[in-house]
């Protein structure tokens, strides 16, 4: 897993912790008298700080799970995020993961739920992952594993025209885009599915799978985009 150096929240949270253990410290030493004042201390060594170390400690952990080198610690995993973080990859995940918009942490922008509690679904959803790593998969080799798991449930096409429009005469003008605009909507049609975008995530599925898709030699592969923005 990647390490880029302690975030300010980091640093706040091992700012208050530190200030916490200063202050028992300090009193368990001297013993001062139970004054007003030291009552004072003693509710923000043992109370105000240390609450603030936790806040702090989980806003820095959910932001360190929302990063590519996160989602990709659990070895089943690896293909997904070596794929994404190969410059060369013409995946829909590389492509992504080049955009300035998305970088390091385009795992979680493409998965994330968008709805208006989708921050505590992503984070529930997140926790079922962990679960069934733990029951089903922490012991399968990665040969098989990556063959193996699949989504939970399919990408909806929500999440990509948070970004990428559907009304933009741009868009519309694509044949494939406005003959299909009904069942995309529908989500009959996703739009990372064969025929339409393709995997994103090609170098997990099986050569029958890639077939249907179009796939093509990576030797044969056209050059991606140098930026990979938003089309």
């Amino acid at each position: 897993m990647q390490h880029h150096g302690a975030t300010w929240i980091e640093w706040l949270a091992l700012a208050c912790a530190s200030i916490a253990i200063a202050i028992l410290v300090t009193y368990l030493v001297r013993r001062p008298a139970f004054t007003l004042a030291t009552k004072l201390w003693l509710l923000f060594g043992l109370f105000v700080f240390p609450i603030a170390t936790a806040l702090f400690a989980n806003v820095s952990g959910f932001q360190a799970t929302q990063s590519r080198a996160f989602c990709g610690s659990c070895h089943v995993m690896e293909p997904h995020a070596n794929d994404s973080s190969d410059p060369n990859t013409t995946s829909l995940a590389g492509i992504h993961a080049r955009s300035r918009s998305f970088g390091a942490s385009n795992c979680y922008n493409c998965h994330q739920d968008y709805g208006m509690y989708g921050f505590v679904v992503t984070k529930l959803g997140g926790m079922r992952h962990v679960a069934l790593y733990l029951k089903d998969f922490r012991n399968v080799p990665l040969e098989r594993a990556k063959h193996e798991i699949r989504i939970l449930r399919p990408l909806p096409n929500a999440n990509c025209v948070s970004c990428h429009t559907m009304t933009a005469p741009r868009w519309l003008q694509k044949a494939d885009h406005a003959s299909s605009l009904a069942d995309l909507r529908s989500g009959q049609v996703s739009c990372a599915s064969p025929g339409c975008h393709g995997f994103a995530h090609p170098v997990t599925k099986l050569g029958k799978e890639l077939l249907e898709d179009g796939g093509l030699p990576r030797d044969a592969m056209p050059a991606p985009a140098a930026d990979g923005g938003h089309p």
